[in-house]
């Protein structure tokens, strides 16, 4: 299915239309994105990714069911890239291969998912009991462990400086916190929750690896 970009001129550089669909691939014009960008496509915004680029065509993998979609449609960039939210309540979902939380989606839908839903993987508003581990004034990098929450009864989550960031801690207490909230903060303004959102395209850094 092809259509020619008619568009008008005045179209965000953001905004593109389906040019082509074959199956989950579907290719726009329009939209200046970049490599692996996260895109909405359609007027339900499915989920999908930048693949390929050839010149003013972006070819993009839908990660949802492209079934009545027709070219024309609009194309968004959103500016991101595909991530994941890492943190404590992640051992205890299920996820799809986007990491929304098919349980927590049937509860509100069923067993069927509608297209272009959004959902966190973790629980925003949920309180985990924060153990510090460290201490004020102490000098941390990068995955160097603050504190542990014990997420299930045989797992402790270790909460870790994230691989970037470094310092010495101005503040650092143990309660209950959700995800999003400030449990740590470095000398340099740095705001250390719970959760970790990562690129998953990017590897995580590791200093020793162990075997299975």
């Amino acid at each position: 299915m092809e259509v020619n970009n008619n568009g008008s001129e005045e179209m965000s550089k953001n905004e593109g239309v389906i040019y082509r669909i074959s199956g989950p691939v579907v290719t726009a014009t329009g939209i200046e994105a970049r490599m692996y960008e996260v895109v909405r496509v359609g007027h339900e915004k499915l989920m999908g990714e930048v693949i390929e680029i050839h010149g003013e065509q972006s070819v993009i993998q839908v990660y949802e069911d492209t079934s009545g979609i027709r070219p024309g449609e609009p194309v968004l960039s959103t500016g991101q890239t595909l991530s994941v939210q890492l943190g404590p309540g992640l051992l205890t979902q299920i996820y799809d291969g986007i990491q929304r939380p098919l349980q927590t989606l049937e509860e509100v839908m069923g067993v069927f998912i509608t297209r272009g839903v959004d959902a966190d993987g973790l629980d925003l508003k949920k309180k985990w009991e924060f153990v510090a581990t460290a201490s004020v004034g102490d000098d941390v990098t990068g995955g160097q462990v603050i504190g542990t929450v014990q997420e299930t009864d045989t797992i402790t989550h270790k909460i870790m400086v994230p691989p970037k960031a470094s310092g010495k801690i101005k503040s650092i207490k143990s309660g209950e916190f959700n995800v999003t909230q400030t449990v740590c903060k470095l000398d340099d303004g740095t705001e250390i929750q719970m959760m970790q959102e990562w690129p998953v395209r990017h590897p995580r850094p590791f200093s020793q690896k162990y075997a299975p």
